[in-house]
């Protein structure tokens, strides 16, 4: 890791204009900051803002922006740490990094290992395919016959592996790569019954994965020899640098045009996405053939929140776009699907259009989800009752998974004038499959606190935590608590009040971080977030280093989820909380912060009371507890302090309250 001392000397060094302007972003000065189109998302009136006071950059249409190192990330779609190196080399400085444990060396050395040796793997295989006789008349006849130009077989950097058996690996282990990354990296085999190695791939026409970086993390390889009684298609086993599930192909040749058009295409095979490339339409990735998951949905939903899939107009096609629709909706992606024609797969449609034939067809064609399973479900089920309405509790479980409450209730509205059914009961249904959702995270959480369901990655389970809808999973708390966490970035180590301090008679200033967390020690709260619980405990323990600057420090933060919303907590702006919009004073934080924090906090004491009130009134609605009247008595008496609680909190509160937009 990069130490604190070293990123701090990056971020100081780093001009935020001049990192911008050389991406080829033209700048141009509008009072004491520079505005010019944003680079992330199309535009032609520019709403991408640069501050080089607080050397900051914010997109007020799509949203993205951060310190310089955020617009590194984001630009060139690389982590945190390629970011920090990227600006240190720009500006001469040298990178002083922590010493890592011998485990740590050990485990790295051995991933980079994996990794130079499926770079040699590829180089090994294009030149098989370029320079071989065999490679020629096998490989390259292929690729021809699939119609790939010269210039797209290099782009994607495709090869061949000889039929030789282990001609790939005695060459690899002359080179001097050690049997055992050979074999962890899947590229041999162990032959049985012997210590020879063989080649994975023998045979095969070879798809090298690309990370979102560009390095090779896999191969994907088709077999030639039809009558070989073999799959079509191999792939590289899950090993420490590759996991499938968290791989999309052609993601490294698409991230820029993605980000550009605000859309990704998703297909299914590697032929799909190069072909669609070489015709002119490069915003696409493959799912390779696999059904859709959330690594590989994170990864399309760094770029865009926009997805069209395209599948096969056959019923297999048809089945894979069902199956993938529910995961995107669950993850908050706006889909659309379209189906093509009969016969045709992206691959054969690329092909035989250009690049402009491709966008209009899509445009012409693609549906939104509703639609789509409409068309597909309730084919034939006119005279079918029972199947009809199946179909349409199919929709409305679909509908149940939208997280956002508004795009949720427009979807109600087009299902119910679409099916002929009643916008309540469509509306009924939807609340019905929340509310089995909630308890099932309930009951689930229950189990975990038991220690009856150590559910996790381990055993394959799902937690349901992060795909229930919004308004089970977020709530006002956790925008108080987002709140606090601001206030406590912008202004840690400015006095809210004073303390009279017994033991030496005088008062005491308390600071803004302090009073957080002394305010929610002293009645046993806890944040929600271990984010913003995480930037109130570290605010605290630094507010007595000299010179201290919570800005500063946080914008600068090794912790790239910390820096982000250090980022976003220094650039936003200020508007009435949804919740407290009746007054329309609005009042400055930095003038009246003193007024400002005890309001929130009691704000964030009001809420947590409401929602143990909830919990209550649920265990109060609960058959076992009303039949038991000591229980019951209990719990009601808990429910009438947590109301006298609420009434003197009541007493208390402002007024107004001020949350950062």
């Amino acid at each position: 890791m990069i130490d604190q001392a070293t990123i701090e000397r990056i971020m100081d060094a780093a001009n935020i204009v001049d990192v911008i302007t050389s991406y080829g972003v033209t700048l141009r000065k509008r009072g004491v900051n520079y505005v010019g189109l944003c680079p992330f998302h199309n535009e032609k009136t520019p709403s991408f803002s640069v501050s080089p006071a607080k050397a900051l950059c914010k997109c007020f249409s799509c949203g993205k922006g951060g310190n310089v190192v955020h617009f590194v990330m984001e630009y060139e779609n690389i982590s945190y740490y390629e970011a920090l190196r990227v600006l240190a080399r720009k500006y001469g400085i040298e990178i002083h990094e922590r010493e890592q444990t011998e485990e740590e060396r050990r485990a790295e050395g051995e991933r980079e290992a994996m990794f130079v040796a499926n770079a040699y793997a590829r180089d090994y295989f294009v030149k098989t395919l370029r320079d071989s006789s065999e490679g020629i008349a096998l490989g390259m006849a292929y690729f021809r016959q699939r119609g790939f130009r010269d210039d797209t077989i290099d782009k994607f950097q495709l090869g061949y592996c000889l039929e030789e058996r282990d001609a790939f690996a005695r060459t690899a282990l002359a080179k001097g790569y050690s049997r055992d990354v050979l074999l962890r990296t899947g590229l041999c085999l162990e032959r049985e019954g012997s210590d020879a190695l063989t080649d994975r791939f023998r045979g095969r026409v070879m798809f090298p994965v690309h990370t979102l970086s560009g390095k090779v993390v896999a191969f994907g390889g088709r077999v030639l020899n039809t009558a070989a009684k073999t799959a079509k298609y191999q792939n590289s086993p899950e090993s420490e640098i590759y996991h499938k599930s968290h791989e999309l192909y052609g993601l490294y040749f698409a991230k820029r045009a993605i980000q550009q058009q605000d859309r990704c295409y998703l297909v299914e095979g590697y032929t799909d996405v190069i072909q669609m490339h070489q015709a002119g339409v490069e915003n696409v990735v493959a799912s390779s053939g696999t059904s859709l998951t959330l690594g590989q949905i994170a990864l399309v939903r760094r770029l865009t929140y926009n997805i069209t899939v395209l599948y096969d107009g056959d019923s297999a096609g048809i089945k894979a776009s069902l199956r993938g629709i529910d995961l995107l909706l669950e993850e908050g992606m706006n889909i659309k699907v379209v189906l093509l024609p009969d016969g045709e797969d992206p691959d054969s449609f690329a092909r035989t259009h250009t690049a402009q034939q491709l966008r209009d067809y899509i445009a012409e064609h693609e549906v939104d989800f509703i639609k789509f399973k409409a068309d597909i479900l309730l084919r034939g089920t006119d005279d079918d009752p029972a199947r009809r309405a199946e179909a349409i509790d199919s929709i409305v479980s679909s509908i149940a998974l939208i997280k956002e409450p508004i795009k949720r209730s427009i979807y109600v509205k087009e299902t119910s004038e679409r099916l002929g059914v009643g916008e309540e009961l469509i509306n009924d249904g939807v609340n019905k499959k929340i509310r089995i959702t909630a308890d099932t995270l309930r009951k689930q959480a229950e189990r975990k606190q038991a220690g009856l369901d150590p559910a996790g990655e381990e055993d394959g389970t799902q937690d349901l935590s992060s795909r229930v809808p919004v308004q089970v999973a977020a709530n006002v708390l956790t925008e108080i608590e987002r709140a606090i966490a601001q206030m406590v970035v912008r202004y840690a180590p400015l006095v809210v009040c004073t303390s009279h301090d017994e033991a030496s008679g005088n008062d005491v200033p308390v600071r803004v971080a302090e009073y957080v967390a002394w305010d929610l020690a002293e009645d046993e709260l806890q944040f929600q977030s271990p984010l913003y619980a995480r930037i109130v405990a570290e605010a605290v323990e630094h507010l007595d280093d000299e010179g201290f600057d919570s800005g500063r420090y946080f914008l600068s933060h090794p912790d790239v989820e910390v820096s982000r919303f250090a980022g976003e907590a220094l650039s936003e702006r200020y508007h009435l909380s949804k919740y407290h919009t009746k007054f329309q004073v609005v009042l400055t934080d930095s003038e009246r912060i003193s007024r400002l924090m005890p309001q929130l906090m009691m704000d964030y004491k009001n809420e947590v009371v409401k929602e143990r009130l909830d919990g209550i009134m649920r265990q109060l609605l609960d058959p076992a507890i009303a039949a038991d009247p000591v229980r019951y008595t209990q719990v009601m008496q808990e429910y009438m302090h947590l109301k006298d609680v609420q009434k003197a909190i009541g007493k208390e509160l402002g007024e107004r309250i001020l949350l950062p937009k």
